[in-house]
């Protein structure tokens, strides 16, 4: 830089490069933190929608929007507090009721038919006591302010079987579509 650029008020480049690394880095934790963001899948209680290790982008828009639907595919924090964020899909909402009779799932007493679990019976499962204010009895009405969430792969799934319904402040994300690897791309 030269006396007479610096007399120009003209930046040095560093100064230019130091802007614009900090605007991006700031720019990415927004999208991060407001739009969207990554998750790489830890286990196979999605299967077979979505497998073990599959990196997936979950969209945050529609649930500052809106509510979780029936059959989204939803990221959550875990309610064992563990820090950790799990991935299923919401089976009901809030006033719905959940009922598991002879390995079939029944909401709102109607039979459902779900392509996705590939067969897989919907048993209910011991309870994990610390994370509910009283034990899960069917049929289950999802209260005020909840979902009712399920693995895909039911006989692998710790769900809302084990921890109850999720309140919708929990949710966290969209899961929109995986985009590696290649072999599992697509929309969910």
């Amino acid at each position: 830089m030269t006396d007479s650029d610096e007399a120009r008020g003209v930046r040095p480049a560093w100064v230019d490069w130091t802007l614009t690394i900090a605007a991006g880095v700031l720019l990415a934790l927004m999208v991060r933190a407001f739009v969207a963001e990554v998750y790489v899948v830890p286990s196979a209680s999605m299967l077979e929608t979505i497998h073990e290790g599959d990196r997936l982008v979950g969209e945050k828009v529609s649930y500052r929007l809106g509510r979780p639907s029936v059959g989204d595919v939803v990221t959550f924090n875990d309610p064992d507090g563990s820090g950790s964020t799990l991935i299923k899909r919401v089976i009901a909402i809030e006033g719905q009721t959940i009922d598991l009779r002879n390995g079939t799932l029944y909401v709102d007493g109607v039979a459902q038919s779900e392509c996705y679990v590939d067969g897989r019976p919907s048993y209910a499962l011991t309870q994990h006591a610390a994370n509910l204010e009283q034990d899960i009895s069917y049929p289950y009405t999802v209260p005020k302010g909840c979902v009712w969430v399920m693995g895909d792969n039911r006989t692998n799934s710790l769900d809302s079987r084990y921890f109850g319904a999720v309140g919708v402040d929990q949710v966290t994300s969209r899961a929109a579509f995986i985009f590696w690897p290649p072999s599992d791309m697509g929309r969910l």
